[in-house]
């Protein structure tokens, strides 16, 4: 590294440091944790219909199994399915490789646990959580919507949901202890929720749109 780069390096991180910081605070301060419930909980009763739940992709094994974070979030809009409190399941998460498909492993786990097929609605190109909250308003139509996922992913989930136009509560799908995983990703959701707050604000990631295809 030269002199110069050294000197841009020490001058500018100060700088990152009080960015990144001023970001989490900002993300701590507006939090939606009155938002999140359970299933018993959540009332959609006055919902226009179709009442959408949102389903975070995560990990999917070799052979087509969701992880077990993957499987809970599964597992809790099942029963929000069962329960009629939501009449589709928009299921987002990533499809970038030949032989990596959460949307298509999430659907086969869904109509396995009695959902009908046609209330399973998969986006493919639910990257991130902000893509997925983006796609489903922009693609999918979606102003309100239960989101599904592990509680220390829920504030981000429902900040960027709000941000985009979507009016959102939260169905935290915690079902069993993740061990080591879920201090790895509580660690990792501090640069999430610092990278959330910058997509929102100025630094948008690219996301793929297309055709409208209204959840009906």
């Amino acid at each position: 590294m030269t002199r110069r780069r050294r000197i841009l390096l020490i001058a500018v991180t100060p700088l990152l440091a009080t960015l990144a910081g001023a970001a989490l605070i900002h993300f701590r301060v507006h939090r939606h944790d009155s938002r999140i419930a359970s299933t018993e909980q959540i009332d959609t009763g006055g919902w226009e219909t179709p009442r959408v739940a949102i389903v975070f992709g995560a990990g999917v094994h070799g052979d087509g199994r969701p992880s077990p974070m993957l499987e809970d979030r599964l597992r809790a809009a099942a029963e929000l399915y069962a329960a009629h409190k939501v009449d589709r399941i928009l299921v987002s998460g990533d499809n970038r490789f030949v032989n990596y498909n959460e949307p298509k492993a999430m659907r086969e786990y869904l109509i396995s646990h009695a959902v009908a097929p046609r209330d399973v609605i998969l986006d493919y190109a639910g990257r991130s959580t902000y893509e997925t909250c983006l796609r489903a308003r922009e693609i999918f139509g979606v102003r309100r919507a239960v989101l599904v996922t592990q509680r220390f992913h829920l504030s981000r989930a429902l900040y960027l949901a709000g941000e985009l136009g979507i009016t959102a509560w939260g169905v935290a799908a915690d079902r069993q202890d993740y061990g080591s995983e879920l201090d790895y990703q509580k660690i990792r959701e501090i640069g999430a929720e610092i990278k959330a707050f910058f997509n929102v604000h100025g630094f948008p990631p690219d996301a793929l749109l297309g055709d409208k295809i209204p959840i009906e």
